[in-house]
């Protein structure tokens, strides 16, 4: 028979035991462990890990969370069990460590996001711990970016580029040819290129070039045209010719818009006729050649002729001299219309001047 003293340690053991247990019945679960950030390529598997202790009678869910609209959250796994019919997702559970494994093959650009493990205790209670999963994504250029520009000399211009991806693209600016830039240098970084005061100089294709070391980057043209007033160049100040002979003069125009280009003698304005033929053709983007006739040149067709370019900016001029000559030019005086002017002019001289006609022609003619 058990005297007091022992009967009251006895009891104290059961009552420890008995309080250890209680204990252990209602320790709540715990997320001991959660994956770490991951960032992964569009193509990747990935797995997500949750351990949780204590968390035999509770279910265990993988959930893909949308923060700003909760009601959107996609649950992917309750326990061991997929709920999301996607063959790209997979869970599996390891009792011994109670880790609960997600993963995700072939990871596409719409899996980023935040990834929660949630243990549910009540039905208004649960435990969570969250993952973010951040996809690698190649450059793409905004819509909201320049595209081209028509400005005007001396103005300020700002071309801007913005594009999207992951990691945030680095944005710089090149020329075409590599060309200088008009801030200086071959290259700008930044998302606004600014030019001031602008010139026909500046006009040209220039590059937005986004890059965050995922793919092979992006790239935009985008043009750059520059109005400006016409500029008048001519290949000679003054052209010889001898009587009744043609003779051709020259000019060339740099304009944005395209100019009108006229013809002017004495202060009239020369049209296509008997005596004078114009021709106009563009060359290249803002160039323009005309070359102007003069037909069978008489003594009244000799003198001073202004070639002027004009558009809605301004307009320039140069003066060209025709001036008579005893030497017959060639050309446009050449072959078959030197020797029907000379006949023309003096007949005994055609046997002279059809052997010279002949091995003018001869001479231009290529060889085999």
């Amino acid at each position: 028979m058990l005297d007091l003293s022992n009967m009251i340690f006895v009891f104290a053991i059961l009552t420890y035991w008995m309080s250890g247990n209680k204990v252990d019945a209602q320790q709540n679960p715990v997320i001991s462990y959660i994956t770490k950030e991951r960032v992964v390529n569009i193509g990747d598997n990935v797995d997500l890990q949750c351990s949780v202790q204590y968390a035999s009678n509770y279910p265990v869910l993988w959930t893909k969370i949308k923060y700003e609209n909760p009601s959107s959250n996609l649950f992917i796994s309750k326990d061991s069990t997929l709920i999301v019919p996607d063959p790209r997702y997979s869970i599996r559970h390891d009792e011994a460590s109670k880790t609960y494994t997600l993963q995700i093959s072939k990871i596409q650009e719409m899996d980023a996001g935040i990834y929660q493990c949630q243990v549910l205790i009540g039905s208004t209670s649960k435990i969570t711990a969250d993952v973010s999963m951040l996809v690698r994504i190649p450059p793409v250029i905004s819509d909201n970016s320049t595209r081209s520009v028509i400005t005007s000399s001396g103005a300020t211009v700002s071309l801007h580029c913005y594009a999207s991806g992951f990691p945030i693209p680095r944005v710089s600016w090149r020329r075409e040819n590599n060309d200088l830039l008009p801030t200086g240098g071959a290259v700008y970084r930044g998302n606004v290129l600014t030019i001031h005061d602008i010139t026909k100089d500046d006009r040209g294709t220039y590059y937005c070039v986004a890059d965050n070391g995922v793919g092979r980057g992006a790239r935009r043209n985008v043009g750059l045209e520059v109005e400006f007033a016409p500029f008048v160049t001519v290949d000679r100040p003054r052209y010889g010719q001898a009587l009744q002979y043609d003779m051709d003069l020259q000019c060339h125009v740099e304009a944005f818009p395209s100019p009108s280009i006229i013809w002017v003698k004495d202060g009239y304005q020369l049209n296509d006729n008997q005596h004078y033929k114009i021709s106009i053709f563009a060359t290249a983007d803002e160039f323009t050649d005309s070359t102007l006739r003069v037909i069978s040149i008489e003594k009244k067709q000799y003198g001073n002729y202004t070639c002027k370019a004009i558009n809605k900016l301004g307009s320039h001029q140069m003066n060209i001299a025709l001036i008579e000559t005893v030497n017959v030019i060639c050309p446009p005086a050449c072959g078959l219309s030197l020797l029907s002017a000379a006949v023309s002019k003096e007949p005994s001289l055609f046997p002279v001047v059809f052997t010279m006609a002949v091995a003018s022609i001869f001479t231009i003619l290529p060889s085999y």
